[in-house]
C-alpha cells in the first residue's frame, strides 16, 4: 500500500539511528518501570508495616498515572519538540525513582510512583511519534519493530530481573538501579539533543504543532484514525484481558508451580523477541496486510491451543505464539498509528497508546468475570475469536485503502 510520504529531515540534519537507539534505550528503563514492583510488594509491605493488598497501590495507580497522562502529551510533544519532551520526562522520572527508594512510608511511596506513571508515560509514544516524523513510510514499519525490542526487553528485565534484585539487595536498591538506568539514558539524550539538529525541530520556538484542541479535532475527525484506535482498544482488551489469566490457569488446571508459570508467560516476551529480530525479513515478505491477518490466525490458533491442550509443556509454546502474532498485528497498527494525521503525529499516538491502556484495563474487568464464572478455557477462546476477527477486519480495511492508493 502507499502513503503520504512523511516529512524528511534534510541529509544534513543529522543521523536518526543514533537517536532512535537512544530513545529505544529510555524506552527500556520506562517498560522496566512498569511491572517492576509486582514481585517486591511483600518486601516492601514488611518493610513499610503495610497489607499487601495495600500495597499494591503503588502498582494500579502508576499504570493510571501512565495511561492517563497520554490523553494530554500529544499535543505538547507536537508544538515544543518530541525529543525535547522524552528527554525532560526521563530526567524527571529518574529523580522520581530515587525518591521512591528514599521513600520510608507507604503513602510516600504512592505519592512517588505516581509521579513515575506520569513521567514514563511521555517517553515511549512521543518516542513512536518521532520515528514517525524521520523515517519515512517505506522503512518505518521494520524501524518500529526493531523499535519495539527495547520495550519489550524493558518488561522481561522489569518482571524478572527485579525479583532477583530485590532478594539480593532489597527493594529500595531496585529502585535505585532503575533510576541509574533512566539517569544514564538521559545524559544521552541531552547529549544526542545538542550534538544533532535533527531531535530539536520544533524544540525551541513553541509553534510546532496544532493546539490540544486542534490536534485532537485532526485526528479524530479522520475516519481512518478512528479505526486504528478502535482496534488499539479491542486487540489490547482482549489480548491482556486473556493473558493476564494465564498463570492462574495454568497453576489450578495442571498444578505446576509458580516458578514454572513465570518462565511460561515469559514466553511471551520471547514471541515478541522473534518478531523484533525478523521484522526486516517480514514485512517486504507479507506487508501490513499479510501481517495483520497473520497475527490474526497465530493469536487465534494460540489461545485455542492454550484452551485445549491437554499437556502443560504445550504451554510456553502456546504464550510464545501469541508473543509472536501479537507484536505482528500490533506493529501494523503502530506503523498507521504514526501516520494516521502526520500534521498532528504526537497527538495521534498519544491517543493511540491512551487507548491500549484503556483498552487492557477493561480487557482484565471482563474477562475477570468470564473467568470466575465459566473458567479460563471460554475467556481464551473469546479472546481467540476476537483476535482473529480483528486480524481480518484491519487487513481488509488495508486493503482497501491500497487499493484507493491512500
Amino acid at each position: 500500500m502507499t502513503d503520504r510520504p512523511s516529512p524528511a529531515a534534510p541529509p544534513s540534519a543529522g543521523s536518526a539511528t543514533t537517536a532512535i537507539v537512544l530513545l529505544a534505550t529510555a524506552s527500556f528503563a520506562a517498560q522496566a518501570m512498569v511491572r517492576s514492583t509486582d514481585s517486591l510488594l511483600p518486601q516492601i509491605a514488611a518493610d513499610l508495616d503495610a497489607t499487601v493488598g495495600a500495597t499494591s497501590m503503588i502498582v494500579t495507580l502508576y499504570l493510571l498515572a501512565h495511561g492517563s497522562v497520554q490523553l494530554i502529551i500529544g499535543p505538547i510533544g507536537d508544538r515544543y519538540g518530541k525529543y525535547l519532551c522524552v528527554t525532560l520526562a526521563a530526567g524527571f522520572a529518574a529523580l522520581m525513582v530515587v525518591a521512591c527508594g528514599l521513600a520510608t512510608s507507604l503513602p510516600a511511596l504512592v505519592a512517588a510512583r505516581l509521579a513515575c506513571g506520569v513521567a514514563t508515560g511521555w517517553i515511549i509514544p512521543l518516542s513512536l511519534a518521532f520515528i514517525g516524523d524521520v523515517i519515512p513510510v517505506a522503512r518505518r514499519q521494520q524501524v518500529l519493530g526493531s523499535f519495539l525490542s527495547g520495550q519489550i526487553l524493558g518488561q522481561m528485565f522489569g518482571q524478572a530481573a527485579s525479583g532477583v534484585l530485590g532478594d539480593y539487595f532489597g527493594w529500595r536498591n531496585v529502585f535505585f538501579i532503575l533510576a541509574a538506568l533512566l539517569a544514564i539514558s538521559t545524559a544521552c539524550l541531552v547529549f544526542e539533543l545538542i550534538r544533532n539538529p535533527l531531535t530539536r525541530e520544533h524544540s525551541s520556538s513553541g509553534k510546532g504543532g496544532p493546539g490540544f484542541v486542534e490536534g485532537y479535532w485532526i485526528v479524530l475527525s479522520s475516519p481512518w484514525a478512528r479505526r486504528v484506535i478502535f482496534a488499539a482498544f479491542v486487540e489490547s482488551a482482549a489480548m491482556f484481558g486473556a493473558l493476564t489469566y494465564v498463570g492462574a490457569y495454568l497453576h489450578s488446571r495442571f498444578d505446576v508451580s509458580f516458578t514454572l508459570v513465570g518462565l511460561f508467560v515469559a514466553a511471551f516476551a520471547i514471541g515478541g523477541l522473534v518478531y523484533s529480530l525478523s521484522v526486516r525479513a517480514l514485512v517486504p515478505r507479507l506487508g501490513q496486510i499479510g501481517l495483520s491477518r497473520t497475527g490474526g490466525f497465530l493469536l487465534c490458533g494460540s489461545f485455542l491451543l492454550l484452551a485445549l491442550t491437554p499437556f502443560y509443556g504445550l504451554a510456553p509454546l502456546a504464550t510464545a505464539g501469541i508473543g509472536l502474532g501479537f507484536y505482528m498485528l500490533h506493529n501494523t497498527l503502530q506503523m498507521n498509528a504514526t501516520q494516521m494525521a502526520p500534521q498532528a503525529r504526537g497527538t495521534a499516538v498519544a491517543i493511540f497508546s491512551s487507548a491500549l491502556y484503556l483498552g487492557q484495563t477493561a480487557g482484565v474487568a471482563v474477562f475477570a468475570l468470564i473467568y470466575d464464572r465459566f473458567t479460563a478455557v471460554p475467556a481464551f477462546v473469546v479472546a481467540a475469536a476476537l483476535l482473529l476477527w480483528l486480524g481480518l477486519w484491519i487487513s481488509r480495511h488495508l486493503r482497501r485503502r491500497a487499493a484507493q492508493g491512500l
